[in-house]
């Protein structure tokens, strides 16, 4: 589309492609997936290598296509070390554990063990979605390709004539009921345009595993049943509450049946 416009236009918009957690999947399962120096509009990648590159917290890498393509914004130059050297790291010094992390990562693995590792992962995250599309009660917003992750919401409760209704419980009290099993799934809503919209997202992790998942699908289960169970308790306890201080006309031995009465119906 870029380059139509640029053809049409004119103009020529370069694109920096954002593949923080992308990065480090794509190529290795999605190969045939085209988004990077590939297309040749594309002058620079960014990645985060402690995400799915399986470094630890505080690294992440930018490409550019060319020399050229580097913004000189960025660029210091020093000489105290007898000569030119541009950099355009941050002006501070700090360890570089980081770095040697995921070198050897990149040596120890290579091409075939992240591909391994993120095909497993994929493996993983359809497991999970199917086995919370099992329970009947939520909708997937997760495509199928991608990272992998799951984000799912509570379907919209109806009524036996089709119409909307409100459930006593929403995606907070799901997070909530799975934290009394160890498990931090978080809930949140969407941008300020659609905040209407709530949702949970599973990050599947490298040290996740398919009896992990089993677990958590179980949990998610239980969470449904209990939450279901709380609500169908709470509506009874509403309805009692209504007949005894609202409806007068109630007979206090029996509430299903009525008693002529003076008071307000």
């Amino acid at each position: 589309m870029v380059e139509e416009v640029n053809q049409e236009k004119g103009w020529s918009v370069p694109i920096h492609v954002d593949a923080a957690s992308g990065g480090f999947i794509a190529p290795f399962i999605y190969p045939e997936l085209v988004w990077d120096f590939r297309l040749k509009n594309v002058k620079s990648i960014n990645v985060s290598g402690h995400k799915y590159g399986l470094v630890f917290a505080g690294i992440g890498w930018v490409l550019w296509r060319e020399p050229q393509d580097v913004p000189e914004d960025l660029v210091f130059h020093l000489n105290y070390l007898g000569s030119d050297q541009a950099s355009i790291t941050l002006n501070f010094s700090r360890g570089a554990s980081n770095v040697l992390g995921q070198y050897y990562q990149l040596l120890r693995l290579g091409r075939t063990g992240y591909s391994r590792i993120m095909s497993n992962l994929d493996t993983i995250a359809k497991r999970l979605a199917d086995g919370i599309m099992e329970t009947g009660e939520f909708d997937l917003l997760s495509k199928d390709q991608g990272v992998p992750l799951v984000a799912f919401r509570l379907k919209k409760k109806v009524d036996k004539h089709g119409k909307e209704v409100e459930r006593s419980y929403d995606e907070y009290d799901v997070s909530d009921r799975l934290k009394e099993h160890g498990w931090v799934l978080p809930a949140y809503t969407m941008a300020p345009d659609a905040k209407h919209v709530k949702l949970l997202r599973a990050v599947i992790r490298v040290d996740h595993s398919m009896t992990m998942i089993e677990k958590l699908i179980a949990h998610i289960h239980e969470a449904m049943q209990v939450l279901k169970l709380q609500e169908s308790a709470h509506l009874k306890k509403v309805r009692q509450l209504v007949r005894e201080k609202m409806q007068p006309h109630r007979a206090p031995d029996n509430p299903y049946r009525q008693v002529k009465t003076t008071g307000q119906c």
